[in-house]
């Protein structure tokens, strides 16, 4: 068998393994999706959630996720890559660089309910936020924190090789060189990290039933109140989200059509996901277009 041969066989194993990675992804949305469509309306989306009785929605729970989207992000994606052009661009080798790797690769490898402990510890109890929005944005920075660091870590180093010497021979300072220069080639590397911080976001349970509770209350969007708990707005009222929602309809069945709304959630969840990262994907591309020129 020569060389050619053996290169196409290689090459026919990579298409069937790829082919076989995007079919099994298609029949696991589209079973998802087609098990909930049936629940997929106006007052499934919009309504509230009943207890005891038929038909309830997931408005309160769909509001919760998207808002608990923004505000964990708000906090990891600034941390996030400013840890990565600190351990790209300013650390040195040594002890220090060498704790600091260490921490980020044993945060990463923490489990979901170990991390939703430690929130309903520290944030929950001993900060005394209560089960609250912001206590489980927090234990869902503490999830993604490594995964972001990682990322932006590689595409700021990766980005920097050959444009950095350039950017300062021409009399940009290492901060101009960094936020002109580097950081735009980075965002394609970046947006997928933060693309994976939200998925994992909203597909959160274990943490946030420790941090951001079990129930919700009656969503009041007339009030824009960020420290209260009456408004919809509030970051200290409990905020069941969609992914805690179905597993307490798995588990409790509290309601008499459980199945069926976890089903719809489930979908509904999917469809969140896909959105997102289009959505991301689409928004990235034109603010790296932007920066760069390019077409």
């Amino acid at each position: 068998m020569n060389v050619r041969t053996k290169d196409k066989i290689a090459t026919a194993v990579l298409y069937v393994i790829s082919s076989a990675i995007v079919l099994l992804l298609v029949m696991f949305i589209g079973y998802i999706i087609i098990k909930g469509s049936e629940s997929l309306n106006f007052r499934f989306l919009f309504g509230s959630s009943g207890v005891g009785g038929e038909g309830g929605g997931i408005g309160p729970q769909l509001f919760n996720s998207f808002y608990l989207l923004i505000i964990s992000l708000l906090i990891t994606v600034p941390l996030g890559v400013g840890a990565g052009i600190y351990l790209s661009q300013y650390a040195k080798e040594g002890w220090f660089l060498n704790l600091i790797r260490l921490s980020i690769e044993t945060m990463a490898s923490l489990p979901s309910i170990v991390v939703g402990l430690f929130g309903l510890l520290v944030f929950v109890i001993m900060l005394k936020m209560g089960y609250s929005m912001l206590a489980g944005a927090l234990a869902i920075t503490v999830l993604n924190l490594p995964a972001m660091t990682r990322v932006s870590e590689t595409a700021i180093t990766t980005a920097a090789k050959g444009v950095k010497e350039a950017s300062l021979a021409l009399g940009a300072t290492e901060w101009q060189t960094i936020k002109k220069v580097i950081l735009p080639s980075a965002i394609p590397q970046i947006l997928t990290g933060i693309i994976l911080a939200a998925g994992r976001i909203f597909g959160e349970a274990a943490a946030l039933l420790y941090t951001a509770g079990m129930s919700t209350t009656k969503l009041n969007f007339k009030s824009i109140n960020l420290l209260g708990k009456s408004s919809a707005f509030g970051l200290f009222r409990p905020s069941e989200t969609l992914a805690v929602h179905i597993w307490k309809l798995n588990s409790e069945g509290m309601v008499a059509d459980a199945v069926k709304i976890a089903n719809g959630s489930a979908a509904v969840l999917v469809i969140m996901v896909l959105i997102f990262n289009l959505l991301a994907r689409y928004l990235g591309r034109k603010l790296y277009y932007s920066y760069t020129g390019k077409k």
